[in-house]
């Protein structure tokens, strides 16, 4: 039944982003107008963020109803019950460090699987924290934290979508794997966190490869002095998306390191708020903003996407599949977080992002040189580094749980 379930999983987590990998990018690319007959690119960041967080709120809330405790109350069950106070230490292992562990290996589309894998990294460590109901000042300031993680992920994602119509899928995923570096850097910058000597080793080897990628791109571009600056233009986007990601990893850091909440509790909060505040933006006449709303000035973008969608509705079918895919995938992955652990998790998400990128280069017909190859294989490998150090430390700290418990038996 275990291994079924694994099955299950796998097959779950790769199916879903696989599909939303493939809706993101060919919502990049050109649409036919009906009307006129000319190919235009659907262009509304803000409805497709709408969607994504609406249907990943719904799928949070329907996991926590059906993994619902017998008696536990709604509070509870959103994780407005009961706050940590303080953590304990067993075994000589903090759980903040469990957090900053797992954030770096968290999933391109943003915000579930790396917080997911910190906090049961953080269990894993073996350390408990003593609880007391929540106070009125408790849960402003977890909604706040919330907000906080909404807003961050409502301004990075037009950056990283906009980024699309200046570099590659391939190398927009490779850069997505190199999300060690600005949560890095982040953690560092706002809450003063310090790392273990291999991250930065991985830092190196991520930062070598995506340079080199970069450096080699793909056969059969165009070249010249305008393609290198359109090149570096999205790189320009895609940095600012991953900095902003770092942000929101290293509050999320913050919340599970002073809250007790789960990653469906962080899931749901966060998606309801990005759903709220995206809307918001959708239905009130906005200024021309480059990336956030890029169409016509003081127009209401609802408006701009509803016309876009009636005259390109061959959009319909992958703006649904990024919704829904993207929701799905991310109970799969709590799913297989609960009953495998992060170790396991981690492995499967390394894979689909090598199989997103391969699949990405079949299905658009992608051409890389070997030196681009050779640069995303340097990136996977410092990645690999990463996933084998945790994993390493991980089975040590069993064995020693193991050997404490043997003693405690035998005395």
């Amino acid at each position: 039944m275990s291994f079924l379930r694994l099955i299950v999983c796998v097959v779950g987590v790769y199916s879903m982003f696989l599909i939303w990998a493939i809706a993101q990018e060919r919502l990049s690319v050109p649409f036919l107008n009906i009307v006129t007959g000319k190919p235009e690119k659907f262009k509304s960041v803000l409805l497709l963020n709408t969607a994504q967080s609406a249907a990943s709120a719904l799928s949070a809330l329907t996991y926590m109803l059906i993994r619902k405790k017998n008696g536990a109350s709604l509070k509870e069950m959103l994780g407005l019950a009961v706050t940590s106070s303080h953590s304990v230490k067993t075994n000589g292992h903090a759980k903040a460090n469990g957090h900053s562990n797992g954030h770096t290996n968290g999933h391109a589309n943003g915000h579930a699987n790396g917080h997911a894998n910190g906090h049961a990294n953080g269990h894993a460590n073996g350390s408990t924290k003593d609880s007391k109901p929540f106070t009125l000042d408790d849960r402003r300031n977890l909604m706040f934290r919330f907000l906080q993680c909404a807003l961050f992920i409502t301004i990075a994602a037009p950056f990283g979508f906009a980024s699309l119509s200046h570099i590659s899928y391939p190398t927009m995923v490779l850069g997505k794997s190199c999300k060690l570096v600005p949560v890095m850097i982040m953690n560092v910058l706002l809450y003063r966190r310090k790392f273990a000597a291999h991250k930065y080793l991985v830092v190196a080897m991520v930062t070598a490869g995506i340079t080199t990628f970069m450096a080699f791109g793909e056969q059969g571009q165009k070249h010249g002095k305008g393609a290198a600056q359109s090149s570096l233009w999205g790189l320009f986007l895609l940095i600012i998306n991953l900095a902003i990601d770092g942000a929101t990893n290293s509050t999320q850091d913050e919340i599970f390191s002073k809250y007790k909440v789960t990653g469906q509790q962080m899931m749901f909060w966060i998606n309801l708020f990005s759903t709220f505040v995206t809307s918001l933006l959708l239905v009130f006449p906005l200024p021309h903003i480059p990336t956030i709303h890029p169409g016509t000035n003081w127009e209401r973008e609802i408006v701009q996407s509803w016309d876009f969608i009636q005259t390109h509705p061959s959009v319909v079918v992958p703006l649904a599949q990024f919704a829904l895919t993207g929701a799905l995938g991310q109970l799969f992955i709590f799913e297989t977080l609960q009953h495998f652990g992060s170790l396991t998790l981690v492995t499967i998400t390394l894979t689909r992002k090598l199989f997103t990128m391969l699949l990405s280069v079949v299905i658009y017909r992608h051409r890389l040189t070997p030196g681009a190859w050779l640069g995303a294989g340097v990136v996977f490998a410092g990645i690999s580094v990463e996933a084998y150090v945790k994993r390493r430390d991980v089975h040590a700290k069993r064995v020693m749980q193991e050997k404490e418990k043997a003693k405690i038996k035998d005395l």
